[in-house]
Formats: structure tokens, sequence, C-alpha cells
């Protein structure tokens, strides 16, 4: 599964509001083409020939010159988005990263010997390495076992279990309801652990008052783990980025004398070091220059807002324009500066300059005198404004999007982490702000690249405001009727459950909001279950999907229930296939969630990804069976028949020219053929007099066809691999 890959969608149509595009698929698919292709299953009006590559280059004529292939979503995947489990099972990648240039503190020893005990409270600050730490630590003690499984923050440890399977380390990344902290349920939960061969880490702030607490209630001593020399850090984090000696030495020999001296502080945290790393070794093939790192890492940027926001107070449209790069950094800058002048337009005065007036009683000749003109629109430069909020167009950058390339010049600022240092230094000490920033940020364009940053922004201005109304500005988005701030609401809802303080309450509210009668409120629901919120915790985002599904499609339910399919199809995107097709499978016998919800979204998932039903089939894993028995039903479906069909068609022109998926292919069609009920004779018959000679299957529908008709017994090669229920 990737890291930064998005995933979510955005919004869905509502009434006088066009749709945004939806995000395309990792494949290259989006939920347009996936749905052209399954209303069309011979591919009328297009190419006879479909070239499906996922995450693979073809090569169509010849090729001078090299290229470069990245397997999306391997570690060093420019493209790659990391996401940290919160609830269910570690991701490898995550317990990679953990391990790759570690460096054990002081407090390793001490942690490991906790466990021993089974359980261990691990404090420390943001930053200082505690979730690495953590995975370690349970790493080392189940001899290196990649079987760990995260537990959300607000699980009740009195009646929490041990997950049944390979897992024996648990992580808890954040303070458990405190109504379960007691001597008699730690004690409990150690013999749980005990029983299940297992062990559990949580991952505490450094809040001595709470420390104080635990120590004095629960008889325990937490252990605290303040990280390792910066200088280690960065020599050990080097050595894995850059493993050739030589190569470090030169990078290092580069660097400015006594540069890493001045940088590596007693006072840095590994996240720190780890930024510098990143940028050290970004100068080996001029990525970066080697003599500007002191001006690009973000550890200096905080200390910069006070004196640049002084500097701006007076200059409204120079503030209005920094506003804009802080929420957009990384934007071509024609939309950076169109947001800006939006925002001083918004204002009504609140950010315009002055102007010249005469107060009532002067008369003509009078000297004018200077007052707020709210109805200035300003015109500076973009050099001028790029110089007041000391930021950069970047050189020219080709970009791809769903159906054409396009060209920009993004914004940068000079120092990295510039932009949330402003934001945070804002919203914190400008209390009237933060109302015109949700007004203005809530009516962007509805376009991916534009939702995404203002909801990135919003979730962080919930751990920027804290407090029970944490989030009411997002409260206030979600239940609004543009699709737009609802989009953003979600995508804030998951950057706000990134925080452990305040994952609880977002899972509350997500809870709450799934089972009102606001159309709004779940849909927003719907929509956060496909973001980061969902891929890291996607038991949760399910049970939050069933309860959305009412199987109604009138009215603003069919709203609702498209931003529960794009949900679902984000999350078997994101790696979490086996526990999608499970829910679905299970739904789909449920009339309460609505069986013909489930068996629609049933073909769009074999579409998205067929290798992983392949796999199933012909390893004759878990589902194999129930795959077969499903596809069946969907075929006899006079409704769901020309979707199901045109999934499987699609699926035998993959494999036309791919051996290894191949075998798959013919299993299903084989187990398909032993009953030939109606809806399989239509499809035999379709793959029978498809014009693409190649296609998989073929002789096996011409086969099981010609059986059918003479009522012989099918031919031994096209007997039933093994039985369906």
């Amino acid at each position: 599964m990737s890291a930064e890959r998005d995933s979510s969608s955005d919004a869905a149509p509502d009434e006088g509001e066009p749709e945004s595009a939806p995000q395309e698929v990792a494949d290259g698919l989006d939920d347009e083409s996936v749905a052209d292709l399954l209303d069309d299953p011979l591919g009328a009006g297009r190419p006879s020939q479909l070239w499906y590559a996922p995450g693979a280059v073809i090569n169509t004529g010849s090729l001078r010159g090299g290229q470069h292939l990245y397997s999306h979503g391997a570690p060093g995947d420019p493209g790659t988005r990391h996401v940290e489990s919160h609830e269910g099972p570690i991701s490898p990648e995550e317990l990679l990263n953990a391990g790759a240039g570690f460096v054990a503190p002081d407090c390793f020893p001490a942690g490991l010997a906790a466990l021993d005990t089974r359980l261990l409270f691990l404090a420390g600050e943001p930053g200082t390495g505690r979730r690495t730490t953590a995975l370690n630590l349970l790493r080392r003690h189940r001899g290196g076992s990649m079987a760990l499984r995260a537990v959300d923050s607000d699980v009740d440890l009195s009646s929490w279990r041990p997950t049944p399977g390979e897992a024996r380390g648990y992580l808890v990344d954040g303070i458990p309801a405190r109504h379960t902290l007691k001597a008699g349920v730690i004690n409990n939960l150690r013999h749980r652990l005990a029983d299940a061969e297992a062990r559990m880490v949580i991952i505490l702030p450094d809040d001595p008052g709470l420390i104080r607490d635990l120590e004095r209630d629960l008889h325990l001593s937490p252990v605290r783990c303040d990280p390792p020399p910066p200088r280690q850090v960065f020599d050990a984090r080097l050595a894995d980025t850059v493993p050739g000696p030589d190569e470090r030495n030169r990078l290092l020999a580069n660097l400015e004398p006594g540069l890493l001296d001045e940088l590596l502080l007693p006072g840095l945290v590994p996240a720190q070091v780890a930024e510098l790393v990143a940028v050290v070794a970004g100068t080996a093939d001029g990525g970066a220059d080697a003599s500007d790192i002191r001006q690009r890492l973000s550890f200096l940027a905080e200390e910069e807002v006070p004196d640049l926001l002084k500097k701006l107070l007076d200059d409204h449209d120079g503030l209005a324009f920094l506003l804009a790069s802080c929420v957009f950094e990384g934007l071509d800058h024609r939309t950076v500066r169109e947001e800006a002048e939006r925002l001083l337009e918004l204002a009504d005065g609140r950010l315009h300059a002055v102007r010249q007036g005469r107060d009532e009683g002067q008369g003509a000749g009078q000297e004018e005198k200077t007052r707020p003109n709210p109805e200035f629109v300003f015109r500076r430069s973009m050099d001028d404004l790029l110089r007041t909020v000391r930021a950069h167009c970047a050189p020219k950058e080709i970009r791809s999007g769903a159906r054409f390339n396009y060209a920009v010049e993004p914004v940068r600022f000079t120092r990295q982490g510039q932009a949330e240092a402003v934001l945070k230094y804002v919203w914190r000490e400008y209390g009237q702000l933060s109302g015109l920033l949700t007004d203005w940020l809530s009516k962007v364009r509805s376009e991916s690249e534009l939702t995404q940053p203002v909801g990135r922004v919003m979730g962080l201005a919930a751990t920027w405001g804290g407090g029970r109304s944490a989030l009411r500005h997002i409260r206030e988005l979600a239940e609004s009727d543009l699709a737009t701030s609802r989009a953003i609401a979600a995508y804030a809802l998951g950057m706000a459950a990134e925080d452990s303080v305040l994952a609880g309450e977002v899972k509350y509210r997500l809870g709450e909001w799934s089972q009102l009668q606001s159309w709004q409120l779940r849909w927003t629901v719907a929509q956060a279950c496909g973001t980061d919120f969902g891929a890291s915790r996607p038991d949760r985002a399910l049970q939050l999907l069933r309860r959305l599904t009412r199987g109604s499609d009138e009215g603003h339910e069919i709203v609702v229930g498209s931003a529960v399919r794009r949900a679902l199809l984000a999350l078997f995107r994101e790696g979490h296939q086996i526990s999608v097709f499970r829910h679905l499978s299970a739904w789909v016998d449920d009339e309460s969630v609505g069986a013909d919800f489930s068996l629609r979204m049933l073909p769009a998932l074999l579409h998205t990804d067929p290798a992983w039903f392949g796999e199933q089939l012909v390893s004759e894993d878990e589902f194999a069976v129930r795959i077969v028995d499903l596809v069946r039903r969907m075929l006899n479906d006079d409704e769901l028949f020309d979707p199901t069909m045109n999934a499987v068609i699609f699926w035998c022109r993959m494999v036309a020219w791919d051996e290894r998926q191949r075998p798959a292919v013919e299993i299903l069609l084989t187990a398909l053929a032993a009953d030939m009920e109606h809806g399989v004779l239509r499809l035999f018959v379709e793959i029978d007099r498809h014009e693409d000679i190649r296609l998989a299957g073929k002789g096996i529908a011409r086969q099981a066809l010609d059986s059918w008709r003479n009522d012989t017994p099918l031919h031994d090669s096209i007997r039933q691999p093994w039985r369906t229920s």
C-alpha cells in the first residue's frame, strides 16, 4: 500500500453543483472509465486493442535510450503515500521504515524489560521517535516478526481481547479511555496478553500530571522515551539512505564546514534529523544545493513567523497572498494569486489597504486624510508579492491529469514548513481570523488539487484550537449543501484523526453522524471512510459504511450511496481487499443493509483489481468458492448481467497478454460451465462471439456451449476444479 497516495475521491454532484473529477485509480482508470468499460462489453466506439498494464510500462514502438520503472507503493517511490495504521494490521512498509536507520535510545533496555511484564507504557514528546521505538521494541521481543497490529486509542481495555491469529504484538498510539485505566483492568489485561503470548505498547504524551496519575493509580512506572543524540541518528539514517561509504563521504565533504555541528544541536528530535538527512541526500543528484540546506529545514521556519507577520500586518494584500501561499503551497502561482484576491474581496475591508478621503464637514480644497479602504482591490506584481512573503516560483513542471498533461510553476516558500508554521500561528493568535479563513476556504472550486490541501489545513486547525469544540468548524463544513465543503470536511476529519487525542472524538462524531437523518453528514462520513482515516482503520470504516447503506434509490440516498461506493473502491485499492470483500459478501445475505447494493459493487471491484480475484481462485483461498457463487448469481440477475459480463470480458481481454493470470480466468469459466444457467449461457455466447481471437476463455466457452447444445457431458479438460456451494 502506498503512502501519500492519495486516496479519496472528490465530491459527488448535488443539486446545482457539478461533481468534481474523480480521483485516479492506481492502475490509471478513474471511476468514469470503469463505468464506461462495464457498460460497453465489446468496446464499441473504441480501438480494438486494449492495453491494460497496471504499474507496468508498454513499448509499442522502437525504444532509444533508457527507461525507468518504479513499482507503485514501493519504498522510495516518490508517489508513495505513507499511512500509519491506527487500527488493524501494521503494514510491512511502516515496519521496515521504522527499522531503517534506527538508533536505539537509552530507554530501549528498560522498554524490553517492561515488555517482559506483557505491557509497556512509553511516554515522550512528539517527534522524539516514540512510535518508531515502540515498533522496534515489539519486533525485537517477537524475534523480528512483522505480524503486529495497531489498536485505536479509544479502546476499552476492560473488554479488549487479543485478535485470533499470528499477531503477538499490539500498539496503542494515544491515551486509552481513562475509565479503563484501573489497576484491576491492567492486571486482567496482562493475563489476557500472557494467555495469547502477546505484548502491548501504549504510547503516551509527555504529560507529567498524567504520568503521576498512572504511577499512583496503576502502580507502574511509564518508560520515558528521550531521543538518542542527533549525530548518532544522522549517521545511522544517512548510512541507510546512502549505503555506499564513498558516496556518503563525498556528500559530507560538499557541505559547508561546521554546518552539521551547527544544525545537529542536542535538542533536535529524530523527525527533524530525518529531514536533514533527506535534504543532504538530495544533493547527490543535484536535487538540492548544499549551500542552501540551512534555509530549507522546517525546524527553522517557526521562529520566522512573528517577524514575518509583523512586517505584513499593515500590508494587507501581502498578508492575503501569504495566507493563500500557505494553504496552496505547491500549486501554480496563478491559482495562489486568484485565491488571495478572492480572500481580499470576501474580507470586505478586513484585509484591505488604506484610501484617501475627507471627513464630514470638510470643504473642497481641504487636505484628504488616509483611512481604511474596504473596497480596495490590490494589484501587486508577482515578483513583489513573492519577495514580500519570502517565496519563489519554482521552475516549470509538467504534471499529468486524468486525461491530459499540463504545466505549472509552483509557489514554494524559501523555508520548508513555513506554510504550516504561519497558519498555526495566526489561527491561535488572531481569533477573528479563523472564521474568515473557514469561510474563504470552504468555497474553493470543486477540484481535488484544491479540496485536499484545504482539508489538510482544516484538519490541522482542529489540533491547533483544541478544547471540546475542536471539530466545530469541521461540522459546519460537513453540514453544507455544497459537495466541495463536505469533501473538505472529510479530508479534514482524516487529518484530525492523525492526532491521538482527537482520534477518539473523530470516531465518535462519525459514528454519531452515520445514524442521523442528515444526508449531508452521512455523505461526509462515507467520504471520510475513503480517506486516510478509513485506510488506517478499515474495519471501523466498513462498519460505518454498513450503517450508511440503506438500499434506497430515492432522493439524496442516491448521493449518499454514490459516496459509499467510492469509499469502498478506495479501501479496496488501498490494499484492504480481504476486509472489503468479506464485508460485502456478508452484506449480500443481509437484507437489512441492501443486498442489491452489495451485488452492484462486486463488478466494480472485479474490474478494479482482477489480479486479487485471480490469486484467490488459483490458490483456492478463503473466497475462491464464494467468488464463483457471486459471479454466477450476478450473471443470473437481469439488472446485474451487463456490468458483470463486461467485467469478466474485460478480465479475459487483459489476461490474453499475461500468461501468468490466464489460469485464474480459466478456473472461473470452468467453474461456471458446470452449471449452464441462463446468465452463464449468455456470458459464454458473448465470449464465443467476441472478435478478439486471443480472448482468454474462448475455448472453454465454445466447448461448454457445444456440450449444452448436444446434451453431452463436459470434456475432462474443463471439468469443475472444485465444488461450489
